[in-house]
């Protein structure tokens, strides 16, 4: 009874707190998805794993590393494959290394040898010639350098890698290794499995004398984070391993050839269900070695640390064998790249930018010591258990206290889910889920605290008067709903700012009444605002025909990179459109600039006592309008930052330069935003491949490909003036080279 009163007395907030602890099994169970619930537990996953990372450099793994020394004295990749043949047998026959496992796919032929244009003179011009015949089957050995490469790989112990693609109009090219298993081989649920439609392999004369390759996909979460690896891929009903796996399994076998039951590969699995299918694959098994892995044979990476936690060799020493060999004898090493143009970077929990060769070793050291955490099915038990017994102890308990009270119930509810999360992970290399449980604590505790306190329309009526003007009305909605979200006061945040600017506007103004010139700006700055605000950005001001906006405040906005970039290409689409609306008024046609960048910045009502404006200031900004003022240099219509870029990765990127503007002493890249990375057509990717080759042969110093690259584009884009831009620096610099210590950095003394 005493029971019954308590929560006829408390309805509204025990009704509330039910609804959070509904809402949150709802999530767990996977009825309904809440993506910030996702992000909170990858949140906390990142969180123990730099926690406990154990920070000490793996000397059995080395990494030998095409870095930018390699590139600038053994030349531009992809080096030729006798070259690639001479390191192998360096590594083997002087160093003496255990295994190698490549990081590279091969898949074009390499005719750096002139041997197929020999064959092709001999051919057309002098079949009959015996003697230029007999030299050249004399020269072919020495000359075919893929199957050079093919004969030392067929000497020693190395694993090549490949990949798998899995959109709808993949290619296939290369050709793939012997499968580890048929698919039905393991009796699972091969829905949840990986499903490739498509491979980049090696040369079959590379991986027909390779000992195996393994796939090296990596399974990024939504958030681009690489925290797991697929260790086995399905195509066409056959499964795959990972290149960290074919690895590992050929450092403890002392071979390297494929990984079937046989071979020491083995499945261990769940109850089975009704069906006589395994309710879910709990382990992969390499001898003594054993992996978790959930439905979809996933593993979890186990990084040691930021990059350098294992070995980095520069590949030419090891070519020249300036390395001391005790460092690599009976090593594990693998070839892979950090040299930036290379691409081979990604995000990790450790570290944003991160070698991907990095990842393999991490994963092939977590196999060897048997430390890859855990995340089995019976976790989300667990989570779901928690949350009903601690909610519903919390949902009755909290409304019976004084706040102080309740605080220090929360708290010590708070330390018990840590500590037995952190226990869990530390002690049992389990991954609990937290982000639910602690988000249901949170949630009750703040009902019970601010219960009784609603949002006014006076408050709203407030928010309206100060920040309608500012921004649209569903964010003033928002804020009113969310009061505590906001704040007026200058702070420091991470936001992402924009300046555009109608170039030549003065001119045009000179030319127009003041009854023309008012028209212009009002149809010009009416469609412009719709834009930012249909993309949740905030008006700063207007500076005549120029626009000041802002993302990230008075609301937070973890995408304000992105949305500030669709704004950019959106104002810009939106002024084709009102061209001919102008046009129709016998008003000048417009064009403007556009000016991105992200950073920290204050944000806050700054004025004087006279005035107040909401408003952002700080180094980031003052980019940001001298971004804008570059359009115009290099003939584009939008400039970001590489700090927005980093952010905005659904979009594919055109980098214009790198360059030090007046007032900042540090240079910055510079990109012009090309379009959607997922809709790009064909064409315009190639252009961009080749432009980007070029601009790589431009900051090498290789003038002459440089030049020939972008004499190339510039014909099949004769109106990008950034073409010619390059053309003229190459020039100068061909007469007047810019010595070795060039960083490549062009410097605006101007605004």
């Amino acid at each position: 009874m005493k029971i019954l009163t308590l929560l006829s007395r408390h309805a509204v907030r025990f009704a509330l707190s039910s609804a959070v602890i509904l809402l949150l099994l709802l999530h767990s169970v996977g009825i309904y998805n809440i993506t910030v619930i996702n992000r909170l537990e990858n949140f906390a996953y990142d969180m123990r794993l730099n926690m406990f990372m154990p920070g000490q450099v793996d000397e059995r793994i080395v990494i030998i590393d095409i870095d930018e020394k390699s590139l600038k004295q053994q030349g531009q990749w992809p080096w030729s494959r006798n070259k690639l043949a001479h390191l192998v047998d360096q590594l083997f026959d002087h160093y003496h290394v255990k295994v190698m496992g490549i990081d590279v796919v091969f898949a074009e032929k390499d005719e750096s040898s002139g041997l197929k244009r020999l064959e092709e003179i001999n051919a057309q011009y002098l079949p009959s010639n015996q003697a230029f015949n007999q030299t050249i089957k004399r020269l072919k050995p020495s000359l075919d350098y893929d199957q050079i490469f093919a004969d030392s790989l067929k000497r020693h112990h190395v694993v090549l890698g490949y990949f798998f693609s899995f959109n709808k109009e993949a290619i296939t090219t290369g050709r793939l290794p012997k499968a580890a298993l048929i698919l039905g081989d393991i009796n699972h649920d091969n829905s949840e499995l990986m499903e490739a439609t498509g491979f980049g392999a090696n040369l079959a004369v590379l991986q027909n004398n390779a000992n195996n390759a393994g796939h090296f996909n990596a399974d990024p979460d939504a958030d681009g984070i690489s925290r797991k690896v697929p260790m086995l891929i399905q195509y066409h009903g056959k499964l795959y391993e990972a290149f960290s796996l074919v690895v590992a399994h050929a450092a403890t076998s002392g071979k390297a050839d494929q990984l079937n039951n046989a071979a020491g590969l083995q499945i261990q699995a769940g109850p089975i269900e009704a069906d006589g299918r395994y309710a879910s694959i709990e382990w992969l098994k390499l001898g003594q070695h054993q992996i978790p892995v959930n439905r979809q044979i996933t593993a979890l990476i186990p990084y040691r640390g930021p990059q350098g936690s294992f070995l980095y060799l520069s590949a030419t020493d090891v070519l020249n064998q300036q390395v001391n060999p005790a460092i690599l004898n009976n090593k594990i090493v693998l070839l892979g790249t950090t040299a930036a143009g290379l691409m081979d970077l990604r995000a990790t929990p450790v570290q944003n930018v991160y070698a991907g060769v990095e990842i393999h070793a991490n994963m092939i050291a977590g196999i060897l010591d048997n430390n890859i955490k855990q995340k089995p099915a019976y976790t989300q038990g667990l989570e779901l258990l928690m949350l009903l017994l601690l909610g519903l102890f919390l949902a009755y308990l909290l409304p019976k206290l004084k706040p102080i009270m309740a605080t220090i119930i929360t708290l010590l509810v708070s330390m018990f889910i840590l500590i037995l999360n952190l226990a869990a992970w530390q002690y049992g290399n389990l991954v609990l889920p937290i982000a639910s449980s602690l988000l249901m604590i949170v949630g009750i505790y703040v009902i019970n605290m601010s219960y009784g306190f609603f949002v006014e329309s006076r408050a709203k009526r407030q928010l309206t008067s100060l920040f309608g003007q500012y921004i649209p009305p569903e964010l003033v909605n928002e804020m009113a709903e969310n009061p505590n979200t906001f704040s007026l006061e200058a702070q420091d945040r991470e936001m992402t700012v924009l300046f555009s600017d109608v170039r030549g506007f003065t001119a045009i103004a000179e030319g127009l009444d003041p009854q023309q010139l008012s028209r212009l700006m009002n149809d010009f700055l009416t469609p412009m605002t719709h834009v930012i605000h249909r993309h949740r950005g905030t008006i700063d001001k207007y500076i005549g025909d120029a626009i000041m906006a802002f993302w990230g405040a008075p609301l937070a906005d973890h995408h304000h990179a992105k949305h500030a970039i669709q704004t950019g290409l959106s104002m810009v689409a939106a002024l084709e459109g009102l061209q001919q609306k102008l046009l129709s008024k016998s008003l000048s046609s417009l064009s403007i600039g556009i000016g991105i960048n992200t950073g920290e910045m204050v944000v806050g009502n700054m004025g004087s006592k006279f005035r107040m404006a909401y408003t952002v200031m700080g180094d980031s900004v003052n980019l940001a309008s001298r971004l804008e003022s570059l359009t115009k240099y290099y003939g584009v219509c939008i400039v970001v930052s590489e700090f927005t870029k980093v952010q905005a990765t659904d979009y594919l990127y055109r980098e214009l330069d790198l360059v030090r503007v007046k007032g900042r002493d540090k240079p910055v890249a510079i990109f012009e935003p090309v379009a959607i990375r997922d809709v790009i057509d064909p064409a315009t990717r190639s252009k961009l491949v080749r432009y980007h080759e070029a601009l790589g042969f431009y900051r090498s110093q290789n003038w002459k490909l440089a030049e020939l690259t972008f004499l190339y584009l510039q014909k099949s884009e004769p109106g990008r003036y950034l073409y010619a831009i390059y053309l003229e620096r190459i020039a100068f610099f061909s007469k007047f080279p810019p010595g070795d210590d060039w960083d490549g950095v062009f410097n605006f003394e101007t605004k």
